[in-house]
């Protein structure tokens, strides 16, 4: 799961960071209004983690600016603010939750957990493709009905290429989707990935759906592409 955290404290964002990384979340922090509005419709997340009180955007702007672009992430709003009118501003204008601080890490986790067994709009809780069927709450994969175990990251890396499937993805793409901010450009992770992932779902099956299009990236079809190998 991919989250968003958009914090301006140092030590809050550190101490969050950490924790959810240690949980398997991937995260990318923003430390301003701005930057954590054009992160959060530029990109891919499944949970937002908003400060109301940053430089530049306060988080009541962000999160109205984001819901009139249409996006419908689950958003939960972080912060010192206790006053009821304050929370009630924060859901009335589009927030899934409101934790404030300071909180206990296992009240964060619990409430993040409790937000993303909430279906969103815009998305399926199965992904279906060529007799792949994935299931986002549960994590869990399966081929023509033969479970397939994969990994966290292996899960992300083969939901994306279901939802955009015929699409040629680039390295680039998966990296901002499904990697966080620290990937390397020059490290082999994709290419390994996507290794260990047709070693699981495509090598026991006579149809083989993963494809690499040589120099360009990499798509999930049926049908062969040119210079796939």
């Amino acid at each position: 799961m991919k989250v968003l955290l958009v914090e301006d404290d140092p030590q809050v964002a550190r101490f969050i960071m950490r924790g959810l990384s240690e949980e398997r979340f991937v995260v990318d922090v923003a430390t301003n209004g701005e930057d954590g509005l054009h992160q959060a419709t530029t990109g891919s997340y499944d949970v937002i983690i908003l400060d109301v009180l940053l430089p530049k955007r306060d988080g009541f702007e962000v999160l109205a600016q984001l819901r009139r672009a249409g996006r419908s992430t689950r958003v939960l709003m972080l912060t010192a603010r206790d006053a009821v009118a304050d929370r009630v501003r924060g859901l009335e204008g589009g927030a899934d939750d409101y934790l404030v601080k300071p909180f206990a890490f296992a009240e964060l986790l619990a409430r993040l957990r409790a937000l993303l067994r909430r279906p969103v709009s815009e998305e399926p809780e199965v992904l279906e493709c060529s007799g792949l069927r994935l299931d986002v709450r549960r994590q869990t994969v399966a081929r023509d009905g033969c479970p397939v175990s994969l990994t966290a990251r292996e899960f992300a890396v083969l939901a994306h290429l279901v939802r955009h499937a015929g699409e040629v993805i680039t390295r680039t793409r998966l990296a901002e989707q499904v990697w966080d901010e620290n990937f390397d450009p020059l490290s082999n992770v994709i290419d390994v990935t996507i290794y260990h992932l047709r070693e699981k779902v495509d090598r026991e099956f006579p149809v083989r759906l993963i494809h690499t299009v040589r120099g360009s990236g990499y798509v999930l079809r049926e049908a062969p592409v040119p210079e796939d190998r």
